[in-house]
């Protein structure tokens, strides 16, 4: 029983990030109804990761400018200007994909350069700056293309947006086994990764999850992993795209979680005066923020181009939303500081399956902008409700706090220990 209470307040104190969990499941076991088990089909599954990708890509480069206080609005018009730039320099310049992908990452690190710097250095407002790139990129982009389409692009390139891995068993297996080889590797890798976090947690004295959430949380996940696996393996195997996105997150999450730079994002957005007297680079790391966001939006953009195999005056329309939505939805807090890559990638997948979903039903673009209009609504609008409730919400330094000492050892410590205050330093 005192596991189970220990369970709940640990689950109490963590509403927000449980929170997403459960939503996700109760939208898809909800659209998985009301479309007759078509949602869950392989295909449908397949398609719902292609569709989405782009949308997951800029998810994650938007959460880490949102947690350190800022927002971009330009990252769709970025998007479409990479996917006119990519055109014209595969079709009419003749040049090869594998010359034409860096390149197109390097200007979209230019962009992102070019906007960072009057963010950081010159002080304009990230609003201002991104919604003056948002209206720059989109006239670029139709000047570019001078409103035409451009198409078509190699196979090479349109891999990228929609190819697959290869099926090692040559089509005669029902299961593509190469996808099932991936993905329980990656299961089993998750759960040793967990076992590892959480005994180094208890080395160093950390607050760990309680056992029983611990047990569950990572059951879940792993099965949900291996369900995912075989839904894959039922239809074509693994997109490419997939792989992709796969390495971006874990890339990402490593980098946020275990890198300098990922606490000074944090310490920014949570405290941008204090962090500045601790001695972080503020504007040095808003710019690095705002390159990085331009290379993934260019990423994206290339994504896009090849699944529709053509580059398009409205491309990229719309993306900067979806984006923003799944980093909020993700759990992201408005004021900054608070979110994480995962939580973006959940927030993403909510958004994904309420278009799926209520494109498979038949609902029309102007009841699916208003019911992703009101979940977003009700996404930070539960934030603040719960941040309310608890008189503030959970931030980075809670991850490295110790946990509260026993009743013995604090009554034996000396008043001046008691009184002592705990300093965590960020630079570390």
């Amino acid at each position: 029983m005192s596991a189970l209470r220990e369970s709940l307040g640990f689950l109490t104190s963590r509403l927000r990030q449980v929170g997403i969990f459960v939503a996700l499941i109760l939208i898809v076991l909800l659209f998985q109804v009301l479309t007759n088990g078509i949602l869950l089909q392989p295909q449908n599954v397949t398609n719902l990761v292609v569709q989405n990708s782009y949308i997951l890509i800029l998810a994650i480069g938007m959460v880490m400018v949102i947690i350190a206080g800022h927002i971009d609005l330009s990252v769709g018009s970025i998007a479409g200007f990479i996917g006119a730039v990519a055109g014209v320099m595969i079709v009419h310049w003749g040049w090869a994909w594998w010359l034409a992908i860096p390149a197109c990452l390097l200007v979209g690190a230019l962009v992102g350069a070019w906007q960072g710097y009057w963010i950081a250095y010159v002080g304009i407002p990230a609003f201002i700056v991104t919604l003056a790139g948002m209206l720059i990129f989109r006239g670029l982009t139709l000047i570019t293309l001078k409103n035409q389409q451009i198409t078509p692009f190699p196979a090479e390139l349109r891999a990228l947006g929609g190819g697959f891995l290869p099926d090692i068993s040559g089509g005669t297996s029902v299961l593509e086994w190469l996808t099932v080889i991936l993905g329980v590797g990656a299961t089993v890798a998750l759960l040793i990764q967990a076992l590892k976090e959480r005994r180094i947690r208890r080395k160093f004295d950390l607050e760990n999850e309680p056992m029983a959430w611990f047990v569950t949380k990572t059951t879940f996940i792993a099965l949900l992993m291996l369900v995912i696996t075989f839904l894959l393996a039922s239809y074509r195997g693994t997109p490419i795209v997939l792989i992709v996105l796969a390495v971006l997150v874990i890339a990402y999450t490593a980098l946020m979680n275990n890198s300098v730079f990922g606490r000074h994002t944090y310490a920014i957005g949570g405290n941008l005066h204090a962090a500045e007297l601790s001695g972080v680079k503020t504007k040095a790391v808003t710019f690095r923020l705002f390159v990085n966001m331009g290379v993934l939006a260019a990423l994206a953009g290339l994504v896009f181009t090849a699944r529709l195999n053509s580059a398009q005056p409205a491309g990229g329309t719309g993306f900067e939303l979806d984006s923003i939505a799944a980093a909020f939805i993700g759990g992201a807090a408005v004021q900054g500081g608070i979110g994480t890559v995962a939580g973006a990638m959940i927030g993403g997948l909510i958004m994904g399956v309420l278009n799926n979903g209520m494109s498979i039903l038949g609902l029309g673009t102007d009841y699916q902008q208003l019911i992703k209009g009101l979940v977003l609504l009700l996404a930070v609008g539960f934030d603040i409700f719960n941040k309310n409730r608890t008189g503030g919400g959970t931030s980075i330094t809670s991850r490295f706090q110790k946990k509260p000492a026993p009743p013995a050892a604090a009554e034996a410590a000396s008043p001046d220990d008691r009184s002592a205050p705990v300093v965590v330093d960020a630079s570390k």
